[in-house]
């Protein structure tokens, strides 16, 4: 008990101190997880509202495979990217495989079927409440699923935040692609699981401490957004 008392007071002194290791690390895992949900942001969303509103054939079996996407095993995107990256791979002769760009693209792979699926009942909700309207204003596929996706924006957030919850979370994917190299591609999340298999646990708990405050503070801050949305637009 002592222990453990010890080692949480040593990581909120950690903390309070901004220690350097620390610090890089969150650092380091704020601007891949972000770079990440924003590159996932771009293909999703337009992805899932175009599943939404077009019509073509086979429309199921996409909205079916999305959906099962949002599922994927980290570790099987994390070997499927590795093999994509490796020196055998076709983008091989890149050099990204152990870096912070391939832990982005692990991420991108796993965030964007969320937001797409997350998206696609977003807009088919709104679709239906707006369809005859639209179309009697004259607006095509494409003006329609992006006035969708504006009208349905504070909802989308929801899907974002859900994306970014992934992306932070994940050690699988970026442990393979990553390698966890110290001051090149540890992360908050790897970092974690390596610390505590060495017993260092102050340094664990205070990464774990910052895990969590950031995606409390900022589903709190979507929350308060959303709230806020609601009482000037209705």
């Amino acid at each position: 008990m002592d222990t453990l008392a010890l080692a949480f007071s040593e990581a909120l002194r950690l903390i309070a101190s901004a220690d350097a290791e620390l610090a890089q690390i969150v650092m380091l895992s704020l601007r891949v997880s972000l770079t990440a949900v924003a590159l996932a942001a771009l293909i999703g969303l337009p992805l899932g509202a175009a599943v939404a509103v077009a019509k073509f054939p086979g429309r199921k079996a996409v909205t079916v495979i999305l959906n099962a996407l949002m599922g994927m095993p980290p570790v099987i995107v994390g070997l499927l990217v590795y093999l994509l990256l490796s020196r055998a791979g076709p983008l091989g002769t890149l050099g990204l495989l152990f870096t912070p760009t391939a832990m982005v693209i692990a991420q991108t792979v796993l965030v964007a079927p969320i937001i797409a699926a997350l998206a696609r009942q977003a807009v088919e909700d709104a679709w239906r409440e707006y369809a005859e309207q639209l179309k009697s204003l004259g607006a095509g596929p494409v003006q329609s699923a992006f006035t969708l996706l504006w009208d349905s924006r504070f909802s989308l957030l929801t899907a974002i935040l859900a994306g970014f919850g992934r992306a932070a979370a994940e050690v699988g994917a970026v442990m393979i692609v990553g390698g966890n190299i110290e001051g090149v591609t540890r992360v908050m999340t790897t970092a974690i699981a390596l610390e505590t298999s060495k017993g260092n646990l102050p340094l664990a708990l205070g990464l774990g401490i910052i895990l969590i405050a950031i995606v409390l503070t900022l589903n709190a801050a979507a929350y308060l957004l959303k709230e806020v949305a609601q009482r000037r637009y209705g």
